[in-house]
């Protein structure tokens, strides 16, 4: 386990033990990282963590706190078997991205309608920092940037239901967007990188231009586009596993045929 998954972990029960109580602001970075012995870059990713699942808030010049809110609600457990199954079996990642088709279609929808100066601030952010770990060639980054870019599309929905199961899912989306972009740059790398750069392009300036339909438009030709990208991955891959299976003297007819 990564340090930092470790840390969220450690602050988990702060707040589940009640030692943390809700509303109350966690201690400053430099303190809280002190106290724990570890760094503060593995204790900032591990409070981002949280805040994606909604136990923490950051709020902007007076720092991080406990939700006043608690996410129970959304059993958030019951999504831990989801992505261990999924790291078991890829496959099931087809059926995520039915769902998340459905759920985004409704987040970009709202967003367009309804993101603030500050939300479109913070999308556009979002893809240029995927853009830019792309462009590295680093596809972990880059995962990781492109599910906070649909986070903040659903962020500016303003819709505290599809915000927070958006959140709950978090960790099962970053593990299907790793795998699918894995898949992008092994199936025809670079146009299909380019291709899934200018789907997520043409979503922000739907949302930044205010155009719901449009924006709904492209989060199901985007999808779209991953399903079939996926589906042809793994047809190749299943006809090299049949070729593979297949006995030689069928491969290489009459090989068996001795010379004179």
């Amino acid at each position: 386990m990564r340090v930092a998954e470790q840390v969220a972990k450690r602050l988990q029960t702060f707040v589940h033990s009640g030692q943390w109580q809700p509303g109350c602001r966690i201690p400053a970075e430099r303190q809280l990282a002190q106290e724990l012995g570890v760094s503060r870059s593995s204790l900032r990713e591990a409070v981002q963590q949280l805040v994606s699942q909604g136990l923490l808030v950051s709020r902007r010049g007076a720092g991080t706190y406990v939700q006043t809110q608690s996410p129970s609600f959304l059993l958030p457990d019951t999504f831990e078997p989801l992505a261990q199954l999924l790291s078991r079996d890829p496959d099931y990642s087809h059926d995520v991205l039915e769902a998340r088709t459905a759920l985004e279609a409704s987040t970009a929808w709202h967003a367009a309608l309804r993101a603030t100066p500050s939300d479109k601030e913070r999308i556009c952010r979002a893809f240029d920092v995927m853009v830019q770990h792309q462009k590295k060639g680093d596809s972990a980054l880059s995962a990781k940037a492109d599910a906070r870019f649909h986070l903040a599309i659903a962020e500016a929905s303003h819709n505290v239901v599809l915000l927070r199961v958006m959140h709950s899912l978090f960790e099962v989306v970053l593990s299907t967007v790793a795998h699918n972009r894995r898949a992008m740059f092994t199936l025809a790398a670079q146009g299909s990188l380019e291709e899934l750069t200018q789907q997520h392009y043409g979503l922000m300036q739907a949302i930044l231009d205010g155009d719901a339909p449009r924006a709904r438009a492209m989060i199901d030709e985007h999808l779209g586009y991953v399903r079939e990208t996926l589906r042809r991955m793994q047809d190749d891959d299943a006809r090299h596993a049949r070729y593979a299976r297949t006995p030689e003297q069928i491969k290489l007819p009459g090989s068996h045929i001795a010379c004179d």
